[in-house]
C-alpha cells in the first residue's frame, strides 16, 4: 500500500505544508491521511490529495477561517463560502480606510482645531422613529459610561443611531443633510439627554437642527431648545454587526410572533445580566421553515435561545406588521429587521444552553 501512497514528508515537501501543519490539519479533520500505519502512526496520503493540500495552502493565505476550509475541501457549498470570505475581506479594508480616516481628521483637527461644529438637519418624525427603534437597548450599568447614551454617527447622507448593552444593539438610519465629508467618530448622548430631546419632539413634522460637538450636544426646533455635555468616551466598534451572513432568513408576522414568545415555553438560566435569573426563549426551524417557540430543540434543528424580556423588548421597538429575522446559528447574533426600513434593526447576543 505505501508504494501508491505519499509518506508525511513527501506531501509536506510538495506542498510546502510542514509536517506538523499536516498533523494539525488531520486532528482538526481538515486533510486526514488515507492511511495510518497501526504499528508506528505514521501517516500515508493519496496523490489526489496533493491538490488538496496545495489548495489548503492558497486557502490559509487568504487567511480563511479552519470551518470554512474544511467546507471547501469537502466540496460543501465551496462558491458561497468563498463569496462570503471576500466579502468580509472587501468589508475589513473599508472598516480599514474609514479607520484611517478618521486618524487623518482627529490629527489635522489636534494641530488645527476647527472653529465651527458640523450641524446637520433631520425631520422631527424620522428622528422620533430613529429614537423609539434604538432606545431599549441602552446600557443601564453606571460603571459602562461609554454606553449609557445613544450614539449619533453622520455617516455621508444619513444620521446613524446606534446602543448597546452588550447583550443586544440597536441601529436606526434617517436622512441628513449637512454631514462633514469626512468620517467623524460621532457623539454619544446620554441617557437623559436622548429622552429629554424625544420629548419635545413635536407631533407635527418640522426641521430639527443637531450640533455635535466635541463635548456638547444642542437640538434646536423652531419652538424649542435642548442643550448638554457628552462624555469623551469612545464607543465600541459596531460595523462588524451590521453584517451578519445568516444562513435563515424567515418573514413572518410580529403580532403572531410576540404572541408565540409570550406564551411559550421558557427555560430559567442563572445567567443574566447583573446576575439574575434569565428566562430563556428558544426559537427553532422547522423542516417546512416555519419559526416556533421550544424549551428543548432537537440537536439538528436550527435554533437560537435568546433572553425573553430582551427578544419582547425588540419586538416591541420594530413595530412593524412584517418582521425579518435572520438566524445563523446557535452561537450567532439573531438580526430582527423591518423590511420597509432598510439601516434599521436590532441584533441579540445568544445565550449558549448547557448540554
Amino acid at each position: 500500500m505505501e508504494s501508491e501512497l505519499h509518506s508525511i514528508g513527501e506531501l509536506a515537501r510538495a506542498s510546502g505544508l510542514g509536517v506538523g501543519t499536516l498533523r494539525y490539519y488531520d486532528g482538526a479533520e481538515v486533510l486526514t491521511p488515507a492511511w495510518v500505519d497501526p504499528q508506528t502512526g505514521y501517516r500515508w496520503y493519496r496523490p489526489a490529495q496533493l491538490a488538496d493540500a496545495r489548495l489548503l495552502v492558497r486557502l490559509r493565505r487568504v487567511g480563511l477561517p479552519l470551518a470554512d476550509i474544511r467546507a471547501v475541501l469537502s466540496g460543501h457549498q465551496a462558491e458561497r463560502v468563498l463569496d462570503a470570505h471576500l466579502r468580509r475581506l472587501e468589508d475589513g479594508l473599508a472598516d480599514a480606510r474609514r479607520e484611517l480616516s478618521l486618524i487623518r481628521t482627529t490629527i489635522e483637527q489636534r494641530e488645527h482645531p476647527m472653529t465651527t461644529t458640523p450641524r446637520l438637519t433631520v425631520r422631527s418624525d424620522g428622528l422620533a422613529a430613529a429614537l423609539d427603534a434604538v432606545r431599549f437597548a441602552v446600557c443601564k450599568d453606571p460603571d459602562q459610561p461609554a454606553l449609557t447614551g445613544v450614539l449619533f454617527e453622520p455617516d455621508g447622507p444619513v444620521l446613524r443611531l446606534v446602543a448597546t448593552d452588550r447583550y443586544r444593539m440597536a441601529f436606526a438610519e434617517l436622512p441628513a443633510t449637512g454631514a462633514p465629508q469626512h468620517p467623524t467618530p460621532g457623539t454619544t448622548v446620554p441617557t437623559a439627554l436622548v429622552d429629554a430631546l424625544r420629548a419635545l419632539l413635536p407631533a407635527a413634522p418640522t426641521e430639527v437642527v443637531l450640533t455635535l460637538g466635541a463635548d456638547t450636544f444642542r437640538a434646536e426646533t423652531p419652538d424649542h431648545r435642548i442643550e448638554g455635555t457628552v462624555p469623551a468616551t469612545d464607543y465600541p466598534d459596531h460595523r462588524a454587526l451590521t453584517r451578519l451572513a445568516p444562513q435563515h432568513s424567515v418573514t413572518l408576522p410580529t403580532t403572531a410572533l410576540r404572541t408565540a414568545v409570550e406564551t411559550g415555553a421558557t427555560r430559567t438560566l442563572p445567567s443574566g445580566p447583573q446576575g439574575a435569573d434569565c428566562q430563556v426563549t428558544v426559537l427553532t426551524l422547522t423542516e417546512d421553515g416555519h419559526l416556533t417557540v421550544t424549551a428543548d430543540p432537537t440537536p439538528d434543528a436550527p435554533h437560537i435561545a435568546l433572553n425573553r424580556d430582551f427578544l419582547l423588548d425588540a419586538l416591541r421597538a420594530a413595530h412593524p406588521e412584517q418582521l425579518l429575522l435572520e438566524l445563523g446559528g446557535p452561537i450567532t447574533p439573531l438580526a430582527i429587521r423591518t423590511p420597509a426600513r432598510t439601516g434599521t434593526f436590532s441584533v441579540l447576543m445568544p445565550i449558549r444552553l448547557p448540554t
